[in-house]
C-alpha cells in the first residue's frame, strides 16, 4: 500500500496543474463609422485597426457587457467635433462629485481650441483659455496660449505669485485629465465610458472643425472581411465572441452598413434594435454577414 501510495503521490506532483485557458484575442477592424458613445455624443472613427481584449482571465468578451472587453487600439484614425468633446469632458471626465471644472465648453479656432466654463475654488470663476493641441507620452497635451478669469488675464497673475496650474486644481486622472505645470494632459481613450480605449496616439490636429487623431504603431496586418468591398463595416475575426444568447467560436462576423452612401452610425448599447432591423447571411466559410441600418433610422421608428 505504500508503494501504491507514493507512486500516486509522484503522479500527482509530476503533472502540472491544468489551468484555464486564457481567452484570445478577437481582431477588428472598422472603417468609416458614426459611434454613439451615448445617445448623442457620436465619434467618427474612418479606420481602426485593433483587438477586443477580455477583462476577464476565463471568460471571452460579451457584446452586450462594454466591461467585459477592452479595445487595444494598433492604428486607428478618429474625430470628434467640438461639441462630441464637450459631451465628453461635461457627461465623463467632470462628471464627479467635488470636480473643480463644470460647464465646460470647447469651439475649435483656426488650429487651436477654445475651452470656457467654470472653476470651482470655494466660489465659482469664469474661465476661458485658448490653447494648441499637441501630443506628449502617447496622450493629448493642452497648452494654453491665452488664459482669462473673471476676464482677466491670469496667467500673468500665476507668474507673479509663482502659482502654476497644477497646484490650483486637482483632477480625477482615472477619468482621463491630469495638470501638467499649465498643461492639461488628456487621455483620449479613458475620457470614454467602457469599453476601455488602449492606443497610443501619435498626432492630433484641428482640421475643419474637427478634431482628428491618429494612432499608431500599425503593426498587425489588414484583415479580409467577408465582403472586402462593403464601405462601411465593423469586422469581427478569431477568438469567440458572445452576443445576445449565441456564442460565436473562431469569430467571423462583419455587420455591414446598409445604407453606403454615409458613415454606418452605430450604437452599440441598442445594437440589437439595428440587428432586428436589418438581415444576415451565412458565407461559405460559416462566417456570418449581418446588414444594418442606421441608428438614427431605427430610432426615428421607435414608439414615443
Amino acid at each position: 500500500m505504500r508503494g501504491l501510495a507514493a507512486f500516486v503521490l509522484t503522479v500527482l506532483i509530476s503533472t502540472p496543474a491544468v489551468l484555464p485557458a486564457v481567452p484570445t484575442p478577437v481582431q477588428v477592424q472598422m472603417r468609416n463609422i458614426a459611434l454613439h458613445v451615448d445617445a448623442t455624443t457620436v465619434i467618427n472613427i474612418v479606420h481602426l485597426r485593433g483587438e477586443l481584449i477580455s477583462t476577464s482571465p476565463t471568460r471571452p468578451p460579451v457584446f452586450d457587457d462594454p466591461q467585459s472587453f477592452k479595445v487595444r487600439v494598433d492604428s486607428a484614425a478618429i474625430s470628434l467635433d467640438a461639441k462630441a468633446l464637450t459631451q465628453l469632458l461635461n457627461r465623463y471626465t467632470f462628471a464627479y462629485k467635488g470636480s473643480p471644472l463644470r460647464d465646460v465648453d470647447v469651439t475649435t479656432e483656426d488650429r487651436g481650441l477654445k475651452v470656457s466654463g467654470e472653476l470651482r475654488k470655494g466660489i465659482s470663476v469664469p474661465f476661458s483659455m485658448t490653447a494648441e493641441p499637441s501630443v506628449a507620452g502617447g496622450q493629448l497635451r493642452l497648452h494654453p496660449m491665452k488664459v482669462k478669469a473673471l476676464g482677466i488675464p491670469t496667467k500673468r497673475l500665476m507668474a507673479l505669485f509663482g502659482l502654476e496650474l497644477d497646484n490650483l486644481i486637482k483632477l480625477r486622472e482615472d477619468r482621463g485629465a491630469r495638470i501638467d505645470g499649465d498643461d492639461f494632459l488628456l487621455n483620449p481613450g479613458a475620457l470614454l465610458p467602457p469599453p476601455t480605449i488602449e492606443g497610443r496616439l501619435q498626432s492630433v490636429e484641428v482640421e475643419g472643425g474637427r478634431i482628428v487623431q491618429r494612432y499608431g504603431p500599425g503593426r498587425l496586418p489588414a484583415l479580409k472581411p467577408p465582403d472586402p468591398s462593403a464601405a462601411n463595416y465593423m469586422y469581427y475575426s478569431g477568438g469567440v465572441l458572445k452576443f445576445g444568447k449565441l456564442t460565436m467560436t473562431e469569430t467571423d462576423m462583419q455587420l455591414i452598413d446598409e445604407n453606403p452612401r454615409d458613415p454606418f452610425d452605430f450604437f452599440q448599447e441598442r445594437y440589437n434594435e439595428q440587428l432586428v432591423a436589418g438581415y444576415s447571411k451565412n458565407t461559405a466559410a460559416l462566417g456570418l454577414k449581418v446588414y444594418m441600418p442606421d441608428y438614427h433610422q431605427v430610432a426615428a421608428k421607435r414608439p414615443r
